[in-house]
């Protein structure tokens, strides 16, 4: 090995250890810095040498003249995905590296490290089968809050809509935040043969970072600003965020919460007041219509695919009595209930006239919500724990 290296300490942990940990850290390393540093010490000999070694070269164990034919959209996923060697996305991933699939990657197997946080190794736990198209989409849709806002012809209709659009702007922010934040809690767990999962998971992130940025931007753009957090949506987005599994956690997200945000922004047209404020929502909505088709066919592949689909299908029932729940709480707080209801109404005055229009709109979250749901082969029509009604208005 390289006199330099002998004499290379193992990186700092990053918190002080006991003295077995810290043994066992040291440890690690020193096990770690052999692999690499006879690969190191390989290298530098052959240069030495003044020899090449060209194996890369040998092309018996790759798949050499594929050829990835483009369709009329250009090169997709789905076109490099085509070859039988390299669109073969594999039941489990026993390759917990950065090694691609379809490269040559065998015959350097035990000199490759692991990489312990590559958890999710079986594909029901993060497939869905629209995840290519999904993020072809996503790429081709990708918009600017900065300037693709017409923020300039903003004009608030009165000081009281305003401030219950600024309320709903806080709202969402808050949402967006969890939503950006849940992919980013999953994305280093899954191993490099799913990189269309990994790929759509970073888009989802994009998205949602430009939603936060859209909503705070258009809390101050009308004169009013931020309003009121509410403890009701922390509890909420808490128990998203630390949802147990991928799958429950996408469920949660996508499928339930980002399902009820898209049809509230379907339902833009009665909410917006301005020109400004619908084409947020458009824009937001096209993108929301992305997450939920992936929460809702990951969902499916979960409960088709899992191992013993019985005891899977009753944990999502488990988990989805809770998560109906939890998410209850945020929509029938009046930081979301009431500046909803004012906006439907057209004025504070007509807030009971706007509380109908929200019971209507809540019978349309609710089928939708269960239509997203049968889809997927998940039956919560027979133990939905959302009311079929809003709760006061049956």
């Amino acid at each position: 090995m390289l006199s330099s290296l002998e004499n290379v300490q193992a990186p700092p942990a990053a918190a002080d250890l006991e003295e077995a940990a810290f043994e066992e850290w040291n440890a690690t390393f020193e096990a770690h810095r052999q692999v690499w540093g006879d690969v190191l010490q390989e290298n530098l000999d052959r240069l030495e040498r003044g020899s090449y070694s060209l194996h890369w070269t040998n092309t018996e164990d790759a798949h050499w003249g594929t050829r990835a034919k483009p369709s009329p959209r250009g090169l997709t996923f789905n076109d490099i995905n085509r070859s039988k060697a390299y669109g073969t996305i594999p039941d489990v991933a026993e390759c917990r590296n950065l090694s691609p699939r379809g490269s040559v990657r065998k015959p350097y197997a035990d000199r490759m490290p692991v990489i312990e946080e590559y958890t999710l190794l079986e594909k029901y736990e993060v497939w869905a089968d629209n995840v290519t198209t999904l993020y072809e989409e996503a790429k081709a849709r990708q918009w600017n809050s900065t300037t693709d806002i017409p923020w300039a012809e903003l004009e608030p209709a009165s000081e009281e809509l305003e401030m219950a659009m600024c309320q709903f702007s806080t709202f969402l922010t808050e949402v967006e935040f969890v939503a950006g934040d849940f992919p980013s809690r999953w994305i280093h767990k899954i191993p490099a043969d799913y990189y269309e999962v990994k790929n759509f998971l970073v888009s989802q992130m994009m998205d949602e970072a430009r939603h936060t940025e859209v909503f705070r931007k258009r809390a101050l753009a009308g004169g009013g600003g931020l309003l009121h957090a509410s403890p009701a949506f922390e509890w909420s987005l808490k128990a998203i965020l630390e949802a147990p599994t991928h799958t429950s956690g996408t469920y949660f997200l996508n499928v339930l919460g980002e399902g009820f945000v898209l049809s509230i922004f379907r339902a833009g047209e009665f909410l917006a007041k301005t020109h400004t404020d619908r084409e947020i929502f458009r824009r937001c909505m096209q993108d929301e219509a992305r997450h939920v088709a992936y929460g809702t066919l990951e969902l499916k592949s979960y409960l088709e695919n899992h191992p013993d689909p019985a005891a899977a299908m009753e944990r999502m029932h488990r988990f989805a009595d809770l998560g109906e729940n939890i998410l209850l709480t945020s929509f029938v707080d009046p930081c979301l209930l009431e500046p909803v209801a004012v906006l439907m109404g057209g004025s504070l005055k007509d807030i009971d006239e706007g509380m109908d229009g929200v019971g209507f709109l809540w019978t349309t979250l609710r089928e939708e919500y269960l239509q997203r749901c049968d889809r997927a082969g998940f039956n919560r029509r027979d133990r939905c724990g959302i009311p079929e009604n809003l709760p006061g208005r049956s």
